[in-house]
């Protein structure tokens, strides 16, 4: 333990920040050494989403010294005199983060660009991607994550999050970082006050003539609604309606206990509001926007749509105002099987990646036109002829798209849900579920994935096993990865993966029905009872 309190001794030496020094200096004066353990044991691992972690003093913890390290680390890799945009949403810390950053660039003799004021983080991605000298990007923020995280995203010359190797590389350099209190730091650097370079490009977006909808919005406290609520203005529909208590941008979340949209109970204050205003369409973004949900009144009540199913809906409305057989369209293998089959139906390409945008982006072959890419987890990049406006997620511009699918469906007396059971009868109905199972103790995970490799089932939950496909093996053109996929009879499908995040096992499920006599309904029961036959039978492969 005295090897950390040394660790602990010289980084307080070197912090420039008051807060955490004060923190740290408690720590050690109270002798509280499992607190030590915690921030100097070990140390977040830059990778290919950033860093990400709660805020705090340590290597173990987001901090001044922890973002300062990691710009210098970046800056030894990038071409010298590079322009790089620096984008910060409103979370604790994340405005410091962001000058920080550009003060460790612009010492290092790269030209870095911050905006004035906290921003979505496609509209980092998009700046990034726009101009030819622009050789990165970074945006800080932790997404979704609880208030007491931060976290801090790369992007490359491409306006795409970074992979591998360069992920590597950039980590080596931040492990060569010497004292951070030594760095040469810059003092000015031009500011961005605008966002108009994205807007007037997510604005234009070819979405249709209809526009007549009512909206119910919310931001779930995050940076989205001013970019959206201008967004939407220029594309010509009505401002939505904003969900007042998650409207101003605040980084406790007060309202929800986690600030996803995917959450039970995220919704519940956008959900009043739309039964109250009578609304036919609610969107949310999470905080930082790059993700969007969905719901819509239905006969029994709002439903909020999955990841999976605004996909599906989205693909067929980008591709009905795209033309020319280049166009690529991608998802990942965790998704659902859905957009293969609207692919080819539109005679477009399709490929498949691994999960993240960051993957999706690099999906498909040289001449591929990438027009829509979405993943399960709320995250689709909508485009036009042009391709993709934003090579990650987009949660602005997926919200324009949805509103004009839902404002041209709404003109004929229909809406989602109905366009949703006309995808069942021409495709066969794809339903998806997920089985988490979350451990305390890590090699629970490495057992389960060790004992399905070494004896995969022949069936599950009465589907055969007519192919198994270890994943950590490269093949099909996707890189090596720690996961499994069975291949079910009746086209049914499941990936087991370890969570990246979390200690969660993840489980993705699909069954595909054909809609008999026309009876969506009916399929929709009895898909559901297949994918809770499925859920319960891996519950108990995995225990």
């Amino acid at each position: 333990m005295s090897d950390l309190r040394e660790y602990a001794e010289d980084w307080l030496s070197q912090d420039p920040d008051a807060g955490t020094r004060a923190e740290l200096r408690a720590l050690l004066d109270a002798g509280d050494d499992a607190a030590l353990a915690a921030r100097f044991g070990a140390r977040l691992e830059f990778g290919t989403a950033g860093l990400r972690g709660e805020l705090g003093a340590g290597p173990n913890r987001m901090n001044r010294v922890t973002v300062m390290r990691a710009a210098a680390g970046l800056a030894a890799v990038l071409p010298p005199g590079g322009r790089v945009i620096v984008g910060f949403d409103a979370r604790h810390g994340s405005r410091r983060f962001a000058q920080d950053t550009a003060a460790v660039l612009s010492g290092a003799g790269l030209r870095p660009e911050v905006f004035a004021d906290p921003v979505p983080t496609p509209v980092v991605a998009h700046f990034a991607r726009t101009f030819d000298d622009v050789v990165a990007g970074v945006m800080v923020t932790a997404s979704h994550n609880p208030p007491r995280d931060n976290g801090y995203k790369v992007y490359w010359a491409d306006g795409a999050q970074i992979v591998p190797p360069t992920d590597a590389v950039i980590s080596a350099a931040i492990d060569a970082v010497g004292r951070v209190d030594e760095l040469p730091l810059g003092a000015e650097w031009p500011v961005h006050t605008s966002v108009d370079l994205y807007l007037d490009a997510v604005s234009s977006l070819d979405l249709g003539a209809d526009r007549d909808i009512s909206i119910v919005y919310t931001p779930m406290h995050g940076v989205g609604r001013d970019v959206l609520l201008e967004a939407f203005s220029r594309a010509g529909f009505a401002v939505p309606a904003v969900v007042a208590e998650q409207a101003e941008p605040d980084p406790d979340f007060p309202t929800v206990a986690f600030p996803n949209p995917e959450e039970p109970g995220a919704l519940d204050l956008a959900l009043a509001l739309a039964a109250e205003t009578g609304a036919g369409l609610l969107i949310a973004n999470d905080p930082d926007a790059d993700r969007c949900a969905v719901a819509v009144p239905g006969p029994d009540g709002w439903r909020a749509l999955t990841g999976d199913e605004v996909g599906g809906l989205l693909a067929e409305h980008v591709l009905r105002h795209t033309t020319g057989e280049d166009r690529l369209v991608a998802t990942t293998i965790v998704s659902s099987s859905l957009l293969r089959s609207i692919a080819a139906a539109h005679g477009v390409r399709f490929a498949e990646s691994l999960t993240g945008f960051k993957w999706i982006m690099k999906a498909g072959a040289p001449g591929d036109r990438l027009v829509f890419g979405y993943e399960e987890a709320l995250g689709y990049s909508v485009g036009d002829d042009r391709g993709v406006l934003v090579n990650d997620k987009d949660g602005i511009g997926a919200a324009l798209a949805i509103a004009a699918l839902a404002a041209e469906a709404a003109r004929d007396g229909r809406t989602l849900l109905d366009l949703l059971d006309d995808q069942a009868r021409r495709y066969g109905l794809h339903a998806t579920a997920q089985l988490s199972v979350r451990v305390e103790d890590l090699s629970l995970i490495t057992a389960a994935m060790a004992r399905f490799r070494a004896t995969p089932p022949t069936s599950i939950a009465g589907y055969a096993v007519e192919a198994f496909d270890d994943l950590a093996v490269p093949s099909g053109g996707l890189p090596a990865t720690d996961g499994l996929r069975f291949r079910l009879s009746g086209g049914a499908r499941v990936v087991v993966r370890p969570s990246g995040t979390e200690p969660k096992l993840k489980c993705y499920l699909e069954v595909v029905l054909p809609v008999e006599g026309d009876d969506v309904a009916a399929t929709r029961v009895r898909a559901a009872q297949a994918l809770e036959a499925l859920r319960t039978a891996l519950a108990a492969l995995i225990s």
